[in-house]
């Protein structure tokens, strides 16, 4: 299937239209980073540890904002710093490197939105088109670090609606305060 050709005011338009999403699964995904309280845990032997996970999301995010920004990806390994040990590290990171990546996408021209970026030789789409590729990937492993929080004992903040954790903690504060 080709790739869609956009003109640069299009390009521009659709940028417009995700940057929201983006900036509010951004908060979203911190959230759930900032929850994790067992950090080595993993639901099975073969799975990323929560902190490994989280990592992941956070590298790739920055790796394709990133990318975008360039006009080319760079796919060399991006380690999590020795200094990074918790979550609250993570997430502390994950919000510096957004905010860093939210600047350089937001002074991108039409033209550069617009120019056709390789991702892997799998295929070539406009560099806003991997805006919402970030997304999804966020969204997806955000998914999967969600499903353990649970059975690590971590409450689950609310991310499409009130959650039953934060239900709960708002019946209790509502009730302290009758």
């Amino acid at each position: 299937m080709p790739s869609p050709q956009l003109t640069p005011d299009e390009a521009k338009f659709i940028f417009s239209l995700a940057l929201p999403t983006l900036k509010t699964e951004h908060q979203t995904t911190k959230r759930v980073i900032e929850t994790l309280d067992k950090g080595e845990y993993r639901p099975d032997a073969i799975s990323k540890t929560a902190l490994e996970l989280a990592w992941h999301i956070v590298a790739a995010e920055k790796r394709f904002l990133s990318g975008i920004a360039a006009g080319a990806f760079d796919f060399t390994p991006m380690h999590r710093p020795e200094s990074i040990t918790n979550s609250a590290g993570i997430a502390a990171w994950f919000d510096q490197s957004f905010a860093a990546s939210l600047r350089q996408l937001e002074a991108l021209s039409g033209e550069q939105l617009n120019k056709m970026i390789d991702f892997r030789g799998m295929f070539q789409l406009p560099a806003v088109a991997f805006v919402q590729i970030a997304v999804n990937h966020t969204i997806h492993h955000r998914g999967q670090l969600s499903m353990y929080l649970r059975p690590m004992g971590a409450k689950v903040p609310s991310i499409y609606g009130e959650s039953y954790d934060a239900t709960q903690a708002r019946l209790a504060k509502e009730s302290k305060a009758s």
